[in-house]
C-alpha cells in the first residue's frame, strides 16, 4: 500500500538508508558486535535460534549498561515446523522474602532502583538456554565461545557504556568496590574505545560448559549447564554476596533477600502469545504481565480512524497516538500484572482487547490533550489507582539510561531480532542485570537486575510485590503474522517507551506504507503521561517528548492542543530493529536505528 493511496505523509526522499535484503539469514541488533556474531552463525550453518543465543550472550558483554546475565528477558518466536507464535519466558519472580512487609520495615515506601534488594530471579540465562536446548541445533560451547572471546580477550568499550561507568564513578569507589575493581581498574573510569576484560565473567561461562562435560546427548549438556547456573555455583555465589548490605538508590544501605533455593525452584517456560489483528496483519505479545498488550490496546483504538488520521507525522495524526497510548498505558497501571488464578488473580485481557472497549476509548479522544490518568472501566473490578508524583527527576527519556550519582536508572535495555533460510524466528528483548543495577558479584563477574522496581508496595495493586509472582516488565518484543504466517520480527530498547516507538514503526509499515528503514528513520515521539515504571515512579501529565525534526508546524500543533511538549533532540528516540520474510519468495530483509550509532543489520 502506497503513501499516495493511504494519504500518510511519505518520508523524506533521500534521508533514509535502503533496507538490507538477502536470502540465507539476517541479523539485527543494538550492537554491531552482536548483529555480527548472530550473522556469523548463521553462515557456518546454524539457525535462527542458534544465532540469537550467541548474539544475546556477546550483549552481556559489549552492552554491559544495557542488560547483563544477572537480569532478564522476553521473546517471542516461531519455527518453520510451527508458525504458531510462542512467548519465551525469561523473567523471573520475586524471591520468597521480597515481601511488602519486609521492605516496609527496611523503611522504603517504594522498591529502590539499584540494589539487590530489588534483584528479581534471574531469568535471562536459562531461558536462552532452554530455547538453544529446544529449537538450536549447535553446541552450548560452540554458541557460547563468542562471548567468551569478547570477555576474556576484551573489547572495545563503547561510549554509552563508559559514559555510564563515568556517572557512576562515585557510587562505585565510595559504596560498591567489587563493581569498581571490574570497571575502573586503577580508579580510573575507561575511556571510549579503551580495551576491556571481564576475565571472571569468561570463567563463569567455561564453568557452564564444563559442567556438561560428559553427558550424553547435546540437550542433556545444556540442561547441565542449566543446573550449574541455578542450583550450583552460580546460585550459591548470588546469595552469599547479598547477605552484605550495601548502598541502594534509596540512599541507605540493604542486604538482598534472593537465595539459591529461589534460583533453583525458577524455570523459564513458553506461553502462547497474546495477538491482535490489524488491517491484515496479526501482533504478536507478551500477556499483560508484560506490557505487550499495551501495543494491541493502542492499536485497537486507533483501527477506528481513517488512515490519514492517524499519521505520526502530522498534528492531528501525532495527536491522536499520544491520546490512544495515554488511554492504554493508564489500563496497564489499573489492570495488568502477573496473572495468579488460584489465589483469584487474573487480568481482564479480553474485555481490554475488545472491540466494543476500544470503542468505548476511542470516544473519549477529542481535539484537546488529556493531563488527566484514565484508565477504563471493567465490570466487577476497580481500577487501581497508582501514586501519581510529579516531583521532576531527570531528562527527557531519550531511551539511553539515565543513572544518577545515587545508582538510580531509569533503564534501557538491548533487543536482538534474527531470521533464517528455514523461515524460524525470533525477537527477543533482553535487559537488566546493568553495570549500574547493583554491585558486582566478583566470583561471577555480574551485577543482579533491579525489575522489581517495577512492582508497588501496595497489596491492592495488580502488580504489588508478591513472593513467586514476576513483575509487571516492560520488555515486549513483537511477532507479526500475515495469514498465520510469520513476517516479520522487531523491538526496541527504551521502558516505557517500547510499545510507543513500536506503535509508530507499525502505523508507518502497516498503514503507511514505509519500507521498515523508513519507518525507524521517521520521527519519533512518545507520551511520558503515566506513571513511569522505573524508580521514583514519576509522571508528566499531558507530557510528549518529540524528536526536533517533526518540524514545527506539527510542534506548535501538539503545543496548540494542550500537549506539554519537550524537544529530544533531531535523532534521540527510539533505537528500533526489525527483520522480515516474504514467504512466497523467501526473500528476506534487515533494518536497524542509526541513533547511538550502535544499531546493526546484517545478512546475505
Amino acid at each position: 500500500m502506497s503513501t499516495r493511496q493511504t494519504g500518510f505523509v511519505p518520508p523524506p526522499a533521500h534521508t533514509t538508508r535502503p533496507t538490507l535484503r538477502g536470502r540465507f539469514g539476517m541479523t539485527a541488533s543494538t550492537h554491531w558486535v552482536a548483529s555480527a556474531t548472530g550473522q556469523a552463525v548463521l553462515e557456518r550453518g546454524g539457525n535462527a535460534f542458534d544465532a540469537a543465543v550467541a548474539g544475546a550472550f556477546v550483549l552481556h558483554v559489549v552492552e554491559p549498561h544495557l542488560n547483563g546475565p544477572g537480569g532478564d528477558m522476553t521473546g517471542v518466536f516461531a519455527t518453520a515446523d510451527d508458525p504458531t507464535p510462542t512467548v519465551l519466558v525469561g523473567q523471573g519472580p520475586a524471591p520468597a522474602g521480597a515481601t511488602i512487609e519486609h521492605f516496609r520495615a527496611e523503611g522504603l515506601d517504594l522498591v529502590p532502583g539499584a540494589g539487590a534488594l530489588a534483584a528479581a530471579v534471574p531469568g535471562a540465562v536459562d531461558a536462552w538456554l532452554m530455547l538453544l536446548r529446544d529449537h538450536g541445533t549447535w553446541e552450548i560451547g560452540d554458541v557460547l565461545a563468542f562471548a567468551v572471546e569478547y570477555a576474556a580477550e576484551g573489547h572495545e568499550i563503547s561510549p554509552r557504556a563508559a559514559s555510564t561507568i563515568g556517572t557512576v564513578a562515585s557510587l562505585f569507589t565510595q559504596h560498591w568496590p567489587t563493581s569498581a575493581a571490574l570497571w575502573m581498574p586503577g580508579g580510573a573510569v575507561p575511556e571510549t574505545g579503551q580495551l576491556v576484560r571481564l576475565e571472571q565473567y569468561a570463567a563463569t561461562l567455561r564453568r557452564l560448559v564444563a559442567a556438561g562435560d560428559g553427558a550424553p546427548t547435546r540437550e542433556a549438556r545444556i540442561d547441565a549447564a542449566r543446573k550449574a547456573w541455578g542450583a550450583g555455583f552460580v546460585a550459591e555465589a548470588v546469595e552469599a554476596f547479598v547477605r552484605t548490605p550495601h548502598r541502594h538508590s534509596s540512599g541507605s544501605d540493604h542486604a538482598g533477600v534472593i537465595t539459591a533455593a529461589d534460583l533453583a525452584a525458577f524455570s523459564a517456560g513458553y506461553e502462547p502469545a497474546t495477538t491482535l489483528d490489524f488491517r491484515g496483519v496479526t501482533v504478536a505479545k507478551t500477556g499483560p504481565w508484560g506490557q505487550g498488550p499495551v501495543l494491541l490496546q493502542a492499536l485497537a483504538i486507533l483501527a477506528g480512524f481513517a488512515a490519514h488520521e492517524i499519521d505520526p507525522s502530522t498534528g492531528p495524526g501525532a495527536h491522536r497516538v499520544l491520546e490512544a497510548l495515554k488511554l492504554a498505558l493508564a489500563d496497564r497501571d489499573a489492570y495488568y500484572g502477573d496473572p495468579d488464578p488460584a489465589g483469584g488473580q487474573d487480568v481482564p485481557l479480553e474485555r481490554l482487547l475488545s472491540a466494543e472497549y476500544a470503542a468505548e476509548r476511542r470516544a473519549l479522544i477529542t481535539e484537546r490533550a488529556s493531563h488527566e490518568f484514565r484508565p477504563g472501566t471493567v465490570p466487577g473490578r476497580t481500577a487501581y489507582l497508582p501514586p501519581l508524583s510529579t516531583e521532576h527527576t531527570g531528562g527527557a527519556g531519550a531511551g539511553e539510561p539515565t543513572v544518577s550519582v545515587s545508582g538510580r536508572t531509569r533503564g534501557d535495555t538491548c533487543h536482538i531480532d534474527v531470521v533464517d533460510r528455514w523461515g524460524n524466528f525470533v525477537s527477543a528483548t533482553p535487559s537488566g542485570g546493568w553495570l549500574q543495577s547493583s554491585p558486582t558479584i566478583p566470583e561471577l563477574g555480574f551485577a543482579l537486575g533491579t525489575r522489581l522496581q517495577m512492582t508497588w508496595l501496595d497489596e491492592s495493586s495488580p502488580s504489588a510485590l508478591r513472593p513467586g509472582r514476576r513483575p509487571r516488565t516492560t520488555l515486549t518484543p513483537t511477532l507479526l503474522l500475515r495469514d498465520g504466517v510469520p513476517v516479520s520480527a522487531l523491538g526496541t530498547p527504551g521502558g516505557d517507551q517500547q510499545d510507543q516507538w513500536q506503535l509508530l514503526y507499525l502505523l508507518r509499515t502497516i498503514v503507511g506504507g514505509y519500507s521498515p528503514q523508513e519507518a525507524i528513520d521517521a520521527p519519533a515521539l512518545h507520551t511520558t503521561s503515566m506513571p513511569g515504571s522505573f524508580w521514583p515512579r514519576t509522571w508528566t501529565p499531558g507530557g510528549a517528548v518529540v524528536e526536533d525534526r517533526l518540524g514545527d508546524e506539527v510542534i506548535a500543533d501538539l503545543e496548540a492542543r494542550g500537549h506539554r511538549v519537550t524537544l529530544a533532540g533531531d535523532w534521540a528516540l527510539g533505537r528500533l530493529s526489525a527483520v522480515t520474510r516474504d514467504p512466497a519468495t523467501g526473500l528476506m530483509s534487515a533494518a536497524a536505528n542509526p541513533r547511538g550509532a550502535q544499531g546493526y543489520a546484517v545478512g546475505r
